[in-house]
């Protein structure tokens, strides 16, 4: 067992309609039981927030975005930028538990582990709808049932709250900047592509799930509504389907089936009990969510056999990584 790396932080933002979750996400790692020698907070192609941000926080080092706007290429930044063996990632209306950064490390002593992720706990600015499934809490980007609930290995971790070696992400080249979130746009997947690039370069990584190391993401009001549903699930389709064209389809879909064979019947069965609230709306939110997200991936996949028709070559994997601007030497 080797003694625990240096860690980066690194938290994305694109809007400053979302400052005071910004200061709250910051404050919750300034505030860690163990402090990470590194802050870095990247701001993806807005001004506003630049200037903002330039001005009113301290202890942080404040770089904007050099890539491609989106959430992947400001997390390309920030993985150049950071000076530690470790990078973690926090969403920027997240707010991570006071023993989350001494968690995460503490599972880096086994050199096996390449990254560590963990829980990440809904934090509803209302209520809770009663129909909404805990199973689909992945639409609102957090841990949902069946996942572990002790520490294994995973395929793939949760954007909100994860971490690599950086020695492993330079490898890899990276998150795609063809994938994920640009803007308020909900696409995503670009951490499963991530993870799975990753494993095929080195069979033996282990990705570990901790659900110890936990953060809250915040989930607005926007995001508790049927039409936000169904829009996240149509989208995760229509990622997954770039997912399985870039790498292996059999094992970019490997947890997908698992939780299609396992958690999902058993999630129609509990709906439907006699004591659970809203059996028949939860009931229809499990058939819309996996209706929207099975189209999503019907028409995505259409489109991923269109553009190899046109353009027959394998797409390529992202660059590696080069230097950006405020990157330590």
């Amino acid at each position: 067992m080797n003694s625990a790396p240096s860690l980066s932080v690194v938290v994305c933002a694109y809007t400053v309609d979302r400052w005071e979750d910004l200061q709250a996400a910051l404050v919750s790692v300034q505030s860690q039981r163990r402090p990470p020698e590194d802050i870095v907070l990247v701001v993806d192609h807005c001004p506003e927030l630049q200037r903002l941000a330039d001005r009113m926080l301290h202890g942080v080092r404040v770089l904007p975005n050099q890539r491609r706007k989106g959430l992947s290429g400001a997390r390309n930044t920030g993985v150049e930028a950071a000076s530690g063996d470790v990078v973690a990632f926090l969403d920027d209306d997240a707010a991570a538990h006071p023993s989350w950064t001494e968690r995460l490390l503490n599972d880096y002593r086994d050199p096996e582990v390449v990254g560590v992720g963990g829980l990440v706990v809904p934090w509803w600015e209302t209520e809770r709808p009663a129909w909404f499934p805990p199973e689909f809490d992945w639409v609102v980007g957090c841990s949902y049932r069946g996942l572990p609930e002790e520490p294994a290995p995973v395929r793939n971790f949760i954007g909100a709250n994860m971490s690599f070696r950086k020695d492993a992400l330079r490898a890899a080249g990276g998150f795609r900047t063809d994938l994920g979130r640009v803007g308020a746009r909900p696409l995503g997947c670009e951490e499963t592509e991530l993870c799975l690039r990753i494993t095929s370069r080195r069979p033996d990584a282990v990705l570990l799930h901790d659900p110890s190391a936990a953060v809250r993401h915040r989930v607005p009001a926007a995001r508790a509504t049927w039409s936000y549903f169904r829009a996240r699930c149509y989208a995760e389709g229509l990622s997954k389907a770039l997912v399985a064209r870039y790498g292996d389809g059999s094992a970019a879909l490997s947890s997908e089936r698992a939780y299609l064979t396992s958690t999902l019947p058993r999630a129609f069965r509990e709906a439907l009990h006699p004591g659970r609230p809203a059996p028949a709306r939860t009931a229809l939110a499990l058939a819309l969510g996996v209706g929207a997200t099975f189209l999503g991936y019907a028409v995505g996949s259409v489109r991923a056999r269109r553009s190899a028709v046109r353009s027959p070559r394998r797409p390529a994997e992202p660059p590696s990584l080069g230097p950006v601007q405020g990157s330590p030497a």
